[in-house]
């Protein structure tokens, strides 16, 4: 997998870009998006000749927001398991908590499938900067749209239907620049729920697509011998990074939208958006 010389992480680049996937990854402007643009922007080239190891450190990246959606709904989790072991016992479900593990799963399919499918292609053709600048802006608005409709449906609402949906949603946002906790809220808004309620699902669907991801990963990762002399600690401060800044941004964001709309989010994907293709037009970097 690595037959050159291994490549040098810095630290201090993997402790910037687990800032970055730790707020991007449940704040809805888009964690895959930003994890190309922050390397492009500082022209940060290490990996560029390893886009095997590139993707292994941006799924590992994610072990640290799944660990902090693991701490922060822990005692959700808790009710959850159990109650999702009855419902098989008894082979059916009867209350939200026994539905919700069996919802999870299923809102995960459509990314699995399309992710395993396309892999490549999203990695070769729909990672280009330009193009994460048009999705951030384009789902920026949708967001918009979205976030001022009637809503009023609380979490136990959420049945088969809608975690079909909204897993449709979340296999959008394999194209960089969509964001997967973005276009679950979306879509979640689009479907009558609050934003809470709309939030709180989008945190607890990332855990089993992020899940599947990284053992899917890891054992990629061990048949190909594991990673590269001298990476472990660019990928432990990354890990670590992600996780505390993903506790923060889950808090940040359910404080928020009890009392705020999605409309910060929005301004600053437009921006952001908008910035990115000046750059570009400019020269000061290129589009691809």
């Amino acid at each position: 997998m690595f037959a050159v010389a291994a490549p040098q992480i810095p630290v201090a680049h993997a402790i910037v870009l687990g800032l970055t996937q730790g707020l991007s990854e449940f704040l809805p402007i888009s964690s895959s998006g930003h994890l190309i643009l922050v390397p492009w922007l500082f022209a940060w080239h290490e990996l560029d000749a390893f886009p095997e190891l590139k993707k292994t450190f941006d799924v590992a990246l994610h072990l640290g927001t799944l660990f902090a959606v693991l701490v922060y709904f822990w005692g959700d989790l808790k009710a959850f398991v159990p109650a999702g072991l009855c419902a098989i016992a008894r082979r059916g479900a009867v209350s939200h908590e026994e539905r919700l593990p069996f919802l999870l799963v299923v809102s995960a399919l459509p990314g699995f499938v399309l992710g395993a499918l396309l892999d490549s292609f999203i990695e070769k053709s729909l990672s280009q900067p330009w193009l994460v600048a048009v999705m951030l802006i384009i789902f920026g608005v949708v967001l918009l749209i979205a976030d001022r409709a009637a809503t009023n449906r609380e979490e136990g609402d959420f049945h088969l239907s809608e975690a079909s949906l909204m897993g449709l949603g979340q296999a959008a946002a394999l194209q960089p620049g969509v964001s997967r906790s973005g276009a679950t809220m979306t879509v979640g808004r689009l479907l009558g729920f609050d934003r809470d309620a709309a939030a709180r699902i989008s945190f607890l669907m990332s855990l089993p697509v992020t899940a599947g991801a990284l053992v899917y990963k890891a054992a990629k990762l061990m048949a190909d011998g594991g990673l590269p002399h001298g990476t472990g600690p660019a990928f432990f401060w990354g890990v670590v990074t992600s996780a505390i800044t993903g506790l923060v941004a889950i808090h940040f964001l359910l404080k928020l939208l009890r009392t705020r709309s999605f409309a910060p989010f929005v301004v600053y994907r437009l921006m952001a958006g908008a910035a990115v293709l000046l750059l570009i037009v400019t020269g000061f970097r290129p589009a691809t």
